[in-house]
């Protein structure tokens, strides 16, 4: 998951009433800091700065190149000195690419001895990106504005998470889901138009027959199956007996059969249900755990929209440390004082949440729904700490992201009658509170469990999207 391979465009303001020193000058410090912008480690994709922005026909154009570049994630603007907004209208109203507003200035101190009206003239963002805003909400165009000087590490960090979640927006735009099967029955949540899904976010969502998935699994090699077996018994502790393996082979037949399904459509997001599993012997489950693990989005029960925010997650988090993973509300633990969120699934949860330094363990259970054979899958606890779910919501007539911060807290018990991997979790900013929230809001039971990320990712994601979000968080 290399997000360099996403540019994100520079694109400096002024205007010719200063002359060509000026603009000369303009043009310098512009260079000097997207140099310094694209070898920021805590900047995920590339910085590529674009001509000057200095009359309407040249910011026409830009916008233009923008929207017909595969490349382009994201557009970045500055205004180093006055640049009047009407030269902006044609140019905005072209856009298709996420925006950032970045307000600053090339220098961060003032030169007080110095300081005269040609320094003024030239250093005005003060002025220039108020103006520069002010037709931004006058189109209400979407967009993030991050303020303080451009040198900074908070500056940094707030511009890497919002190049995160426009990664993120495009990689659902480039890579489209399968569905295999259908939704579960009578479920009204993991619904919804998948037409205006793919309108509001670009998102493909199209669906597969359980037997394209069966086929592929008759035409997966014994020798292929064995070769990844061993290497999920490398990865990974084993907690079954011998009769087992034959299990663990079956899962490692299925994650194949769904990788060349993945990779015949160029999808990086995929569904199951357990309701329609013909022509194949177990409900994929270990198989896929790995799957998730290396990146790819799932939504359990045919659940689409979660299938696709957990891979835009995977997108967001690609190289940071905690993970991300599909996961369900299941149960609570309601002793006063220790209010907490038991959440699993069936047996699809991604390792990447795991403790640190426990293996999780390859163990094979009945399931006592799907009437299929019993799969393997991982068992583990997720590690604690600072976490944050999010679900998207088919409202009928429009998308809602819901967003609960939560506090991954130890399991302290064995759990030896519950074979699956789960998370414990103390919501914020109670238990009760989080739940009437949620519950008002028509979140669903599905969500991303993203130890990895904070709100700002997907608040980010959410506006680029031009969705609702509703936060549930700390007081």
């Amino acid at each position: 998951m290399d997000l360099k391979q996403y540019e994100f465009w520079f694109v400096v303001g002024s205007q010719d009433l200063y002359g060509e020193e000026t603009l000369r000058i303009v043009g310098e410090h512009a260079r000097i800091m997207a140099d310094d912008l694209a070898q920021d480690p805590l900047l995920p994709g590339n910085v590529a700065l674009k001509p000057l922005a200095a009359s309407p026909a040249v910011i026409r154009r830009i916008f233009e190149e923008a929207a017909a570049s595969p490349f382009c994630a994201g557009i970045i603007t500055w205004m180093h000195t006055f640049s009047p907004s009407k030269m902006w209208i044609q140019g905005l109203g072209l856009n298709k690419k996420p925006l950032l507003h970045l307000h600053t200035q090339f220098n961060r101190d003032i030169p007080w001895d110095a300081i005269d009206m040609d320094f003024m003239n030239l250093n005005q963002a003060a002025h220039g990106d108020r103006e520069h805003g002010h037709i931004f909400a006058r189109m209400r165009l979407p967009r993030k504005v991050v303020a303080g000087f451009w040198q900074d590490k908070e500056v940094r960090r707030r511009i890497g998470v919002w190049m995160r979640a426009a990664c993120a927006l495009r990689d659902g735009i480039i890579h489209p889901a399968i569905r295999i099967g259908d939704n579960m029955r009578e479920v009204a949540v993991t619904e919804g138009d998948k037409v205006e899904a793919q309108r509001q976010f670009g998102w493909q969502v199209n669906t597969w027959g359980a037997g394209d998935l069966a086929a592929c699994y008759a035409a997966a090699s014994d020798k292929a199956a064995h070769d990844l077996a061993q290497g999920y018994e490398a990865a990974y502790a084993c907690g079954f007996s011998q009769g087992g393996r034959d299990a663990v082979i079956q899962q490692a037949k299925l994650e194949i059969a769904l990788r060349s399904m993945l990779e015949q459509e160029d999808a990086r997001a995929f569904t199951t249900t357990f309701q329609d599993l013909h022509g194949l012997p177990q409900l994929p489950a270990l198989a896929v755990q790995s799957l998730m693990a290396q990146g790819c989005g799932f939504g359990a029960e045919g659940d689409w929209k979660q299938a696709m925010l957990t891979r835009a997650a995977k997108v967001m988090a690609s190289g940071l440390p905690g993970g991300v993973s599909f996961i369900e509300d299941y149960t609570y633990h309601l002793e006063p004082g220790k209010e907490a969120v038991l959440g699993a699934h069936m047996v699809e949860v991604c390792p990447s949440i795991a403790e640190a330094g426990k293996k999780p363990r390859i163990e094979v259970h009945p399931l006592l729904i799907g009437g299929k054979a019993p799969p393997a899958r991982l068992v583990f606890n997720a590690a604690p700490g600072p976490a944050v779910l999010a679900t998207v919501v088919d409202l009928g007539d429009r998308f809602r992201m819901i967003i609960n911060e939560v506090e991954g807290i130890p399991i302290e018990h064995p759990l030896p009658a519950l074979p699956v991997a789960r998370a414990l979790w103390k919501p914020y900013p109670s238990l009760a509170s989080a739940a009437e929230q949620w519950i008002i809001a028509g979140g669903a039971h599905h969500s991303v469990y993203a130890p990895a990320l904070t709100r700002e990712f997907f608040q980010d994601w959410a506006a680029m999207a031009g969705i609702e979000c509703v936060l549930i968080g700390r007081p």
